[in-house]
């Protein structure tokens, strides 16, 4: 009798398995062409190990406790052998800990050291979430024969380089992130955490910025500093980038994503970049959240890699199904698909009108809707795209009922609204500063009245003083707007912590220390038509 495998089958609503009896060999010392050893645990069954497919996971979170539990049993019960490896610098491993630029070479030692060992046989799975999805495509194009399919979680093959755009910094993931690692193997971390949180939030309203790292984690952290100080074209941050390996993936890949994760756009980008290379992907995407994904889409990662990944480890066919399965937010179900985006979905406008309505109409004359943005007191993100607590679906009534956010909706619709695909708005725009940021966000208002996001993104001006037509990339999204609800679009100028504030003032995030308010115009008329562009069901 084994409690833990018991609660892990129930929660994650697993088939039974074929054993419980496992065997853990713990802290195998894995070398590195420079003479650094990575150590790695192996999980197997306890007879009949040898020789089964491998699941590797390559993790900077530790090996141990309920981490490697809840990764490594379910696999290992069901017919792999997995290898659970600590990346460079952390938990063991040798060497220093460099974020994400170290996993293309330690990655493709570690492939090479497996296939050598006496316990492997002939297949090789690559599996792992967030962090451990992106090392699978840190090796994707230069993978052994023995490696047979590959399936990313809530991930993409640039990882951190979407924080470093100018166009918009995203602060608090990449923020948390760095304070995570830096003080996860603290004596009595887990303990901490509700204290860690409110430093966090304390440095996350530091200024400068660029002293935030010390207020957080007690001392300075190179990946932090150059999160704030580097944009994405500095070389510093070249080798981060492993689009240009996913078009010479060969194996099979099965992605994993949520509407609502961090990295959801660049992993479409990597889904679609397979499907023009010729090749046979297939995506899933849920209703979940970074960390959400970890927790209720468990379930179907794990699913997913033992019946897509240990098909093909076997040199059988998976379970057939369409090439995309997505979660229908609003209809609240799951539906297939032949491709990302799928056809029959065209853009359709919905245009900014006066009095706080959306139509597809093009409005009449008007004056301008105006709001004083404080970055002081800024904006704040409610729900959405987020690593918090309140991540995902929320309720806005509170964010819409402020002086700074601009709210526009429909009347009750008479008939479903079923969006599916990528989505922008396009803000005619003018600030009273140069320096300027437009937010834009889409929700579904029930019948009782309460508004829930469903998707949004943000863009950075340095001409705002002037009126400007402005694009907003919001994040992909399949929604239903049913019957009896109504479409609202949001327009404000920023969504902290979410991302940086905007000070106003044209320095760079890291030494601004002068926040200035600002006085924002946002146009309908039928010269300067204010959209949201939705690509609607024809």
């Amino acid at each position: 009798m084994n409690p833990i495998s018991h609660l892990l089958e129930r929660l994650l609503k697993l088939p039974a398995p074929a054993t419980r009896n496992l065997v853990v060999q713990r802290d195998l010392r894995v070398p590195m062409p420079d003479g650094v050893e990575l150590l790695a645990d192996r999980w197997a069954p306890r007879t009949g190990g040898e020789g089964l497919p491998t699941a590797l996971v390559r993790s900077p979170y530790g090996r141990k406790g309920a981490f490697g539990a809840g990764l490594a049993r379910p696999l290992a019960e069901r017919g792999f052998q997995v290898l659970m490896q600590s990346t460079r610098g952390g938990f063991g491993s040798g060497g220093a800990f460099d974020p994400l630029r170290q996993e293309r070479e330690d990655g493709l030692a570690t492939l090479d050291w497996v296939v050598k060992q006496p316990w492997f046989g002939d297949a090789i799975v690559l599996t792992g979430a967030s962090y451990l999805g992106y090392v699978q495509w840190a090796v994707a194009d230069r993978l052994p024969p023995q490696v047979k399919a590959m399936i990313p979680h809530i991930t993409e093959s640039r990882l951190t380089l979407e924080f470093l755009r100018e166009d918009g910094l995203s602060l608090e993931t990449p923020f948390g992130w760095g304070v995570q690692v830096a003080t996860q193997e603290r004596r009595f971390a887990l303990l901490r955490q509700r204290s860690q949180a409110k430093k966090v939030h304390q440095a996350l309203n530091t200024l400068p910025l660029a002293q935030a790292d010390v207020v957080a984690i007690g001392h300075r952290s190179d990946y932090i500093q150059d999160v704030l100080a580097h944009p994405e074209t500095s070389p510093r941050w070249t080798a981060l980038d492993h689009r240009d390996r996913v078009a010479d993936v060969t194996v099979p890949v099965s992605s994993i994503g949520g509407w609502y994760d961090i990295f959801l756009p660049g992993q479409l980008r990597d889904f679609r970049t397979l499907q023009d290379a010729g090749r046979r992907p297939r995506l899933t995407v849920g209703p979940w959240t970074h960390a959400g994904e970890l927790l209720a889409g468990a379930s179907v990662s794990l699913r997913e890699t033992l019946e897509f990944g240990l098909a093909h480890a076997r040199g059988e066919e998976p379970p057939e199904r369409a090439p995309v399965r997505l979660f229908v937010m609003g209809e609240e179900a799951w539906r297939d698909f032949a491709s990302w985006p799928p056809e029959g979905y065209a853009p359709q406008r919905f245009h900014l009108q006066p009095g706080g309505t959306l139509s597809p109409e093009l409005p009449g004359g008007s004056a301008p809707d105006t709001y004083r943005y404080d970055p002081a007191d800024p904006t704040p993100a409610a729900g959405g795209v987020r690593m918090a607590p309140d991540a995902g679906r929320a309720d806005n009534t509170a964010l819409e009922a402020r002086a700074d956010v601009l709210t526009y909706t429909t009347a009750v619709l008479g008939e479903d609204v079923e969006v599916i695909g990528d989505v922008q708005a396009e803000i005619w725009f003018r600030s009273s500063l140069p320096f300027a940021d437009v937010f834009v966000r889409l929700c579904d208002v029930g019948p009782d009245g309460r508004s829930v996001n469903v998707c949004d993104g943000l863009t950075s001006l340095r001409d705002a003083a002037e009126l400007t037509a402005v694009t907003v990339r919001l994040w992909p999204t399949a929604h239903r707007f049913r019957r009896g609800h109504r479409i609202r679009v949001q327009v404000s100028s920023g969504a902290f912590p979410r991302y940086a504030r905007n000070p106003g003032t044209g320095e760079p995030h890291a030494t601004a220390v002068t926040l200035r308010a600002a006085d924002q115009e946002v146009h309908h008329d039928p010269v300067h038509a204010s959209a949201i562009v939705l690509p609607v069901r024809a």
